[in-house]
C-alpha cells in the first residue's frame, strides 16, 4: 500500500528519482553499501525489462504492469519533405498504472 510507505529522506527532497537515488535511499533506509543497494536497484530494472523484452509481463502490486506492444506498420510523412514514407512495424514498452498508484498521484 503506498499511503503506507514512510518516504525516504531524499525522495522528500527530489523531483527527480534516478536508480543512484533509490540506491542510495536504499543505502541509509537497510544499513546496506551504496554497492549492494546500486545492485539490488539495477537487478530489479534488468529483470523488468528482460521480461518485456521477452514478451512477457512484469506485473508490480500497487504501482503497475509494464508489456511489450507491437505497432503495425504505417505511413507517415517526412517533416523536412513532406513525402509519404513507411514507418515499419515495431515493439515498445508500455506501462499501465495501477489504481493504487492512480489515487495516490491524484490525491
Amino acid at each position: 500500500d503506498l499511503q503506507s510507505i514512510r518516504r525516504p529522506i531524499n525522495m522528500a527532497t527530489n523531483k527527480v528519482v534516478t536508480k543512484k537515488t533509490l540506491a542510495d535511499d536504499l543505502a541509509v533506509k537497510f544499513g546496506w553499501t551504496k554497492k549492494d543497494a546500486a545492485e539490488a536497484v539495477n537487478y530489479v530494472f534488468d529483470e523488468i525489462t528482460a521480461v518485456v523484452a521477452d514478451g512477457g509481463e512484469a506485473s508490480i502490486n500497487g504501482f503497475g504492469k509494464f508489456e511489450r506492444v507491437s505497432k503495425k506498420a504505417r505511413t507517415g510523412l517526412n517533416p523536412s519533405t513532406g513525402e509519404k514514407i513507411t514507418i515499419p512495424a515495431s515493439e515498445s514498452p508500455k506501462f499501465k498504472a495501477s489504481k493504487t498508484f492512480k489515487d495516490a498521484v491524484n490525491k
